[in-house]
């Protein structure tokens, strides 16, 4: 099956009839319906459908190597500059579709398989470590366009640097027993966004194990036996796009992932029983040049929208002549530019790494994950300064309906606007910064590749620092 339409992304995940819970309910029926999942499903849909857009088609697709088909560009494993050009261009594509709202769009999960797949001669020879099932299911997921969620991080028990968990029934996900069938896998992992709303999940380790027994790597339908999706409150405001222009199609929703004593069937087994593979694999494979690539190239587009948003605020009271607004304007160009200079510089220092694949420039490509977590709440700050009131002055869509209009079309018009647009746009604000989908927002991109802090010192550790440092011994041996 080559790239597939919305319709088909919409059918199979309904045919699923995957373990989800929400407010202590599970969900019944289509979950394409559910009013938590029906607004990201239609969304993620409209991505699918993209790739059938004859204008599109170029861009979003290749022929697959194995058929010929047309398959997803976000598989697409990269061997020159120019590949890694077009996956950005896709990237970017799909991110203008939802203003890079959606982090957990399918090319990012493709992203993560690909860079895997691209990886497995690590593996090879290796105890406990199967890299041709990473190969099958990568061309598996490739011709069949399947979506996909991950989760790697375990539940917050005791976040002691050494804590080793010591309690009869396992808490955090670990492997329990093994059968002719499979591993099998008791507890729970945080944190699957889009958990229930994709075919797979892709569950592996990413560092920091003491125990065998919770390193592995595998993927898994999302209907496996034994698996459920416990959600958070759904944080889609309503269906009203004028009242939650952005929770009412992009809300991806988190959940936590718990194993009942799910089997993992051998052929889905990546790794497993070998802390050395467990604590070194993500990063000695591509997963990181890759992923962050992809990353940044969406936090581009999001950025871009941001600024539209400001410009737009800016625009409709007219406080563009103030130099404190020309200001924070201008930090948003600047954060831009920069994330712009950034990724296109990765490509041009990419290189290809020892097996074969052309791999971004790993270290600018931090430098950029450092800075996005740090800027991104201050884009929230500079826009919750500039509308100040007018972000609290929102009233819905229904109250331009009832008998108060002519009082909101006197009291809430503006220079550039009516008072039903002003309202509009500030509710739009008000969704990407204040509401419970706004802060989520912040909050995710603040977190989206981990701990700042721990970003930092990775940067530091692996920056080489030394040819500055000689230049320095040799100024000062100078006479």
């Amino acid at each position: 099956m080559p790239a597939i339409t919305g319709k088909e992304y919409i059918k199979r995940i309904d045919k699923l009839k995957n373990n989800v819970w929400i407010d202590g309910k599970q969900v019944t029926g289509n979950i394409s319906e559910h009013p938590a999942f029906k607004g990201v499903m239609k969304s993620q849909a409209a991505l699918y459908d993209l790739q059938h857009d004859k204008s599109m088609k170029d861009r979003m697709t290749y022929p697959s190597p194995l058929t010929g088909d047309p398959v997803g560009v976000s598989y697409l494993q990269a061997k020159t500059r120019e590949d890694l050009a077009r996956r950005r261009a896709m990237v970017q594509q799909w991110a203008k579709s939802n203003n890079g709202m959606m982090g957990r769009s399918p090319d990012y999960m493709n992203t993560v398989l690909m860079a895997f797949a691209s990886s497995i001669e690590f593996l090879r020879g290796k105890e406990n470590c199967f890299p041709e099932n990473i190969t099958k299911f990568y061309e598996y997921a490739r011709e069949n366009d399947l979506s996909m969620t991950h989760t790697f991080i375990d539940p917050q028990v005791n976040r002691a640097e050494y804590y080793m968990e010591d309690t009869e029934e396992p808490i955090a996900a670990k492997m329990v027993g093994k059968t002719k069938q499979g591993i099998v896998i008791k507890g729970a992992r945080l944190l699957a966004t889009q958990g229930g709303i994709t075919d797979e999940i892709l569950v592996f380790s990413a560092g920091g194990i003491f125990d065998k027994a919770n390193g592995f790597a595998f993927s898994i339908p999302s209907n496996s036996e034994g698996l459920r999706f416990v959600c958070r409150e759904s944080f889609a405001g309503g269906e009203s796009a004028y009242d939650y222009p952005l929770s009412s199609r992009f809300e991806e929703m988190d959940t936590i992932v718990v194993f009942d004593n799910v089997v993992v069937p051998w052929d889905r087994v990546f790794y497993y029983d070998n802390i050395e593979v467990s604590n070194t694999f993500m990063g000695a494979s591509s997963f990181q040049p890759f992923t962050l690539h992809q990353a940044v190239s969406r936090q581009i587009v999001k950025t871009e929208f941001v600024l539209g948003v400001v410009q737009s605020i800016i625009d409709t009271i007219n406080i563009s002549e103030y130099q404190h607004v020309q200001e924070k304007a201008s930090e948003i160009i600047v954060a831009l530019e920069t994330m712009k200079a950034l990724v296109i510089k990765s490509e041009v220092e990419a290189e290809i790494d020892e097996w074969g694949f052309m791999r971004p420039d790993r270290t600018t490509l931090q430098i950029a994950i450092n800075t996005f977590p740090r800027i991104y709440p201050r884009f929230t700050e500079i826009i919750q300064q500039l509308g100040a009131s007018g972000l609290m002055a929102i009233p819905t869509e229904n109250a331009f309906k009832s008998s108060v209009r002519p009082d909101l079309d006197q009291y809430l018009q503006a220079k550039s606007r009516n008072a039903e647009d002003r309202v509009r746009m500030f509710r739009l604000a008000w969704d990407l910064t204040m509401s419970s989908f706004g802060t989520r927002e912040t909050l995710y991109e603040r977190y989206f590749f981990g701990d700042p802090i721990k970003l930092s010192s990775q940067l530091y550790f692996t920056y080489d620092k030394n040819e500055y440092v000689e230049r320095v011994k040799k100024l000062l041996k100078e006479k």
